[in-house]
């Protein structure tokens, strides 16, 4: 049973920064696709971030040159590190994961459904 498990989210004033990392239980980051996305009350589910097996990245307009995602592979961790935090960006976010390779015109276009392996999520809150 496959379990995605995010930590470091919180509260910060807006300019600051934050590290969000995920976990995995029976998943391998290593050879996968994996990617960030964040929900708001009222709003959809929106992709923040991803990156591919081949290092490859994308993000949405709205964080580039904020945010970075990375992942660490014999570790087992993937990473959002989000500077310059603005109150826009509190949100719920969740790490996702696809097995499958993602072709590179879909991966941009940064879909959630994409993502069949999603965690609970850790909540981000700018002020």
């Amino acid at each position: 049973h496959v379990q995605l498990v995010e930590s470091g989210g919180g509260s910060m004033r807006a300019g600051g920064s934050l590290r969000l990392s995920c976990t995995a239980s029976e998943f391998t980051f290593e050879g996968s696709d994996m990617a960030w996305f964040r929900q708001s009350p009222g709003k959809e589910r929106e992709a923040v971030a991803a990156i591919r097996r081949d290092d490859l990245t994308a993000y949405t307009d709205s964080v580039k040159g904020r945010f970075t995602i990375s992942k660490d592979n014999a570790g087992n961790s993937l990473f959002l590190q989000m500077s310059n935090l603005k109150p826009e960006d509190t949100a719920m976010y969740y790490c996702a994961a696809s097995a499958s390779f993602i072709l590179t015109p879909r991966f941009y276009r940064l879909e959630s459904s994409e993502y069949p392996y999603r965690g609970q999520g850790t909540q981000v809150t700018v002020s």
